[in-house]
């Protein structure tokens, strides 16, 4: 409901102007993350990262990045671990 509403906002000066254009970014953002948090399958300490469905700490799998591609004209999601490299200090 949100994406149908939010092609019909107005905005009567620079600032709600501003705001208007905040919407989409934010919205596809949470889209992101919240893509992101269904994509990994472990859990870190209860309150920070936690899934019911994958309860168990596995750090061997959580050391990585995750990195996403959205194509809007087909409207799929690409996801992909990503290595972490830790460079010398």
């Amino acid at each position: 409901m949100l994406k149908e509403d939010s092609v019909k906002l107005a905005a009567a000066d620079l600032h709600e102007l501003l705001r208007v254009w905040e919407i989409p970014t934010a919205c596809g953002s949470r889209k992101s993350h919240l893509r992101h948090v269904m994509f990994r399958e472990e859990s870190r300490w209860p309150g920070y990262y936690f899934r019911a469905d994958f309860p168990d700490m596995d750090e061997v799998n959580w050391k990585c990045f995750v990195n996403s591609v959205y194509d809007p004209k087909t409207e799929q999601w690409t996801m992909k671990k990503v290595p972490v490299i830790n460079l010398p200090v």
